[in-house]
């Protein structure tokens, strides 16, 4: 009984050690696996026991790839890139041994046509990537035109239609679209390469980007490397001056140096069979008769690669001229349909894109009118404001008007007043130029006058000096023969010498023996006709010059009138006239000083020479002068003297003639 219980009791024990040995079991061992596309990276665990063709399914169904015969995962080993095998473990096959081994999927064969072999649009963006990549990697040989307009379609695949105003210069600097080699050729920049490809780019405007990648793959297909798979090959085992090329259509053999057109070729539905042993492969004909090409590799593993790169292809020759299968069929539908979808989704989307262009170009139309209508209403509204000022400045303007108009009335009336009063004025102004132009010609006519009595006072002058110079001569005789008739009488008085000639005038002598002949007559006569003639002439100087003062204030007065009526110049020609007329007074008497003034000053009509009545010689010192200098002209003073013999006392009258000449009588 202990026992059952004891059985029963370890039998969850038993149990529960089985099922952890059972999951341990179940857990298959995996390793790590890394594979890389054209553009992305995935990383997968696969078991141990797994072959090449499971790993390749799960890469397809990670990537949705359906078309999985053009393509393959590939590694690279001592420098080799070879292809893993489908039927193999992938463990058993020589690949690097590594914590998380590499593959790179990769298409492996190449379609004849793509545009109808390449169903999916996965299989045909792998394709462009790749080719794309060749073609930048120099793998595949372009000419530097067919190069520009491959950059513009994957341009056109990137970015999508071309905006000008999204893809401004300079978008393209960081992507590679051009080969090396085509940079190096052409000395060219990189915004003159981008001008370039821009210029085909903004052609390609409306194509979607499945369409670009086909056009891109379409014109790289015809390139002469294309598809093409290259191995060094020799028809003798030393030697290596061949190339052997494989490709969709057949085998090639190349020279070394010329890639692009094969020397011989061999279509698949040429060659009957194809076989290697170690190094040697030989390509036999379909036609018996025909020669059997032989050649060597490098290495046996080339070899293999060759043959079965060989086997790919010519069992895809051979899919594409048979019916196509279920599966085939079904995916070439689809591909239809999914075209023709998409063929209506983007002319779908060109008219909801014209449409959309067609509303903003509508939108952008709308939207400059409503600005122009906004402006115009803006411009009405400023041009009512201005309108509504304009008016009440005209209404200020003619309150303004009708005020100046009554000043202007009022002023007009003035100026009737002014006028009429200007017209007395001038009426006035005329008859008093009319008097004044008289009173000018009575003061020219005065002016003359003087002007003739001046030069016969002159002449006057010189007589009056001739006959004083013939007075003293006879004084000056009468004296000699006054001293020698006192020297012969009174001895006595020549011995003094010392005596004056005034002193012998005490002396008492008879008339008879002394008769001085002075012509004391013509002298008296000489004197009162000269002093008569001052008087007359003083008499007519001061009622000219009180003529001429009142002509100054009368001209005076009518300069400041004629300043208004313009008839100052008239005055100033006529008062020029009299100056001029006045200008050959001479220097010993100033008629005028100026013009404004006309002011007379007659000074010293005579020269004035004071003469010592006691000695014939001019007075030369100014004790013995009778009178200063500076007294007016024509003064008169009074000397008493003592009559020789009688006693009597007579007046004598001083004139005044020259500064340096007195004549006393």
């Amino acid at each position: 009984m202990r026992k059952k219980l004891s059985e029963r009791c370890s039998y969850p024990d038993k149990l529960q050690n089985m099922s952890i040995r059972g999951l341990k079991k179940k857990q298959p061992k995996t390793f790590k696996v890394k594979v890389v596309t054209m553009d992305a990276e995935m990383e997968f665990s696969c078991e141990m026991k797994w072959k090449g063709k499971d790993l390749f399914d799960l890469v397809c169904r990670a990537l949705g790839l359906r078309e999985t015969w053009f393509f393959g995962l590939q590694y690279t080993i001592k420098g080799m890139c070879t292809w893993l095998k489908m039927d193999k473990k992938v463990l058993d096959q020589e690949i690097p041994k590594e914590d998380q081994i590499s593959f790179r999927f990769l298409a492996k064969f190449y379609p004849e046509k793509v545009e109808e072999e390449l169903l999916q649009e996965i299989t045909q963006h792998l394709f462009f990537l790749q080719v794309k990549k060749q073609i930048l990697d120099e793998e595949i040989y372009c000419s530097p035109e067919a190069t520009v307009l491959l950059a513009s379609y994957a341009v056109q695949a990137k970015y999508g239609d071309y905006d000008p105003n999204f893809h401004e210069p300079g978008f393209l600097a960081n992507d590679e679209l051009l080969p090396k080699r085509v940079l190096r050729q052409y000395q060219l920049t990189a915004e003159m390469w981008e001008e370039k490809i821009t210029a085909w780019y903004a052609e390609h405007r409306g194509i979607a980007r499945d369409e670009a990648e086909m056009n891109y793959l379409k014109i790289a297909q015809d390139l002469e490397m294309y598809g093409v798979n290259y191995f060094p090959i020799a028809q003798s085992k030393n030697h290596t001056d061949l190339l052997l090329g494989v490709d969709a259509k057949g085998i090639h053999i190349y020279s070394i140096n010329n890639r692009f057109s094969p020397n011989k070729s061999f279509e698949w539905s040429a060659i009957r069979n194809i076989s290697y042993s170690e190094k040697e492969l030989t390509i036999k004909p379909l036609d018996k008769k025909a020669e059997v090409f032989k050649f060597f590799s490098s290495q046996l593993k080339v070899n293999k690669l060759i043959l079965h790169l060989c086997i790919g292809n010519h069992d895809l020759f051979m899919r594409r001229r048979k019916v196509d299968s279920i599966e085939i069929q079904q995916m070439k539908a689809q591909a239809r349909e999914e075209k023709a979808r998409k063929k209506m989704e983007n002319q779908r989307l060109a008219r909801e894109k014209q449409l959309r262009e067609e509303a903003e170009r509508a939108k952008e139309e709308l939207e400059r009118r409503l600005f122009q209508l906004e402006d115009e209403a803006r411009q009405a509204n400023e041009a009512l404001l201005r309108s509504q000022e304009a008016a009440e400045l005209l209404a200020e303007k003619a309150q303004i008007a009708e005020d100046e108009a009554k000043l202007l009335a009022q002023s007009a009336a003035e100026a009737e007043q002014e006028r009429q009063r200007l017209e007395i004025t001038a009426l006035k102004t005329k008859e008093e130029k009319r008097l004044m132009e008289q009173k000018m010609r009575e003061a020219e006519l005065i002016a003359v006058k003087l002007v003739k009595e001046s030069d016969r006072r002159a002449k006057e002058a010189e007589h009056l000096k001739q006959d004083l110079h013939e007075a003293r001569e006879a004084e000056r005789k009468a004296k000699q023969k006054l001293l020698d008739v006192t020297r012969l009488n009174y001895p006595h008085v020549a011995r003094y010498p010392h005596h004056s000639p005034a002193d012998t005038r005490d002396v008492n002598f008879d008339k008879g023996s002394v008769k001085l002949d002075l012509k004391d007559i013509d002298l008296k006569r000489l004197s009162f006709e000269i002093e008569r003639e001052r008087l007359d002439y003083l008499d007519k100087s001061k009622r000219f010059e009180d003529r001429l003062k009142e002509l100054k204030s009368e001209i005076h007065a009518l300069k400041l009138e004629e300043k208004q009526t313009g008839l100052y110049s008239h005055w100033n020609e006529v008062i020029g006239s009299l100056d001029c007329s006045l200008g050959h007074v001479p220097s010993w008497m100033k008629t005028f000083e100026a013009v404004d003034s006309l002011d007379i000053n007659f000074q010293r009509p005579f020269p004035a020479y004071p003469l010592n009545t006691t000695s014939s010689w001019p007075c030369t010192n100014k004790n013995q002068c009778m009178e200063p200098m500076g007294k007016s002209p024509f003064q008169t003073d009074t000397l008493v003297a003592s009559n020789v013999g009688t006693g009597t006392r007579k007046q004598i009258v001083k004139v005044q003639q020259h500064d340096s000449d007195v004549i006393y009588i």
